[in-house]
């Protein structure tokens, strides 16, 4: 009969250090997402303003001499990431390939110009800073127009700043969430020991000697419940990567690093204040007070 108790009490056991690790896991995982989100939104949002291009159509007249050291200039400019000249026969194949049709044909002429696009930085992809370069381009005598989309820049300009801020509440928000949560399971995994608790210091043990091995098996748990998050954000970290190449997430090795690092710290100070609180609470209450 005591064989089958001992059984059961260890089974129970198990399972509420299986549920405590499990719901460490899946709040650090998420926690872990939302880090991940919000390191990598600056570099998310540089790459989608860099695919803005700056289009400069030149005149029939344009001389191949002023092109060229128009082109050259626009590689040494400092906002420049990469200028690619397009002749008009180019971009005639190109819009052949898209819209699957010669249309030169029924023309009977090319009306495109020849351009050069420009793919600019992203810290220059900005209303009044890309105003300002194709005013300066626009002023020369052999450029015809210069184009970009002014209303997805200024969309652009406008939303980052809200989305930045309402991250930034919405993370402190979760922040607190998490712990509650990872909190309100470390309380139940104490109070399945109150009686021992309570018989401990019944006997003459001090507060600090029976909170001691509550807070290093929970720290423990909490290493575990970070292990198993940081396995999690390291596949989606993986998948990411392999889906958008061009955001180079795998780069900022440091950065990762930091992210995992956060992520163990979290679990093993959210887990140790967690059970410092719910040991104490534990401690000061009276006997008759165990059975509520």
């Amino acid at each position: 009969m005591a064989s089958k108790l001992e059984k059961y009490q260890k089974r129970r056991l198990i399972s509420s250090y299986f549920s405590v690790v499990l719901s460490i896991s899946l709040v650090l995982f998420l926690l872990g997402l939302l880090g991940l989100f919000v390191i990598n939104s600056n570099k998310i949002s540089n790459y989608f303003k860099e695919q803005i291009p700056l289009s400069i159509y030149l005149k029939d007249g344009a001389k191949e001499v002023e092109i060229e050291q128009l082109k050259q200039s626009l590689e040494m400019a400092e906002y420049t990431k990469s200028a690619t000249y397009v002749s008009k026969e180019e971009a005639a194949e190109k819009h052949i390939e898209t819209i699957g049709e010669d249309y030169l044909e029924f023309l009977g002429y090319n009306p495109l110009q020849n351009s050069i696009d420009v793919e600019i930085y992203a810290q220059y992809v900005t209303p009044v800073q890309l105003s300002e370069i194709a005013e300066e381009i626009g002023a020369k005598d052999f450029v015809e127009e210069v184009e970009y989309d002014e209303v997805l820049v200024a969309l652009f300009d406008k939303n980052i700043k809200v989305i930045s801020f309402w991250m930034m509440i919405f993370s402190g928000v979760f922040l607190v969430i998490a712990v509650l949560l990872i909190n309100s399971s470390i309380r139940l995994s104490v109070y399945a020991k109150r009686f021992t608790i309570k018989t401990m210091q019944m006997v003459g043990a001090t507060k600090g000697f029976i909170r001691r091995p509550f807070i290093w098996r929970s720290i423990r748990l909490g290493v575990l419940g970070a292990l198993v998050a940081m396995l999690g954000v390291a596949g989606v970290l993986f998948f990411l990567d392999r889906t958008w190449p061009q955001l180079e997430l795998l780069n900022d090795t440091i950065i990762i690093g930091a992210l995992f690092g956060f992520i163990l710290a979290m679990g093993i100070f959210i887990t140790w204040l967690s059970t410092y609180f719910a040991t104490q609470r534990f401690l000061n209450l009276r006997t008759n007070e165990l059975y509520y």
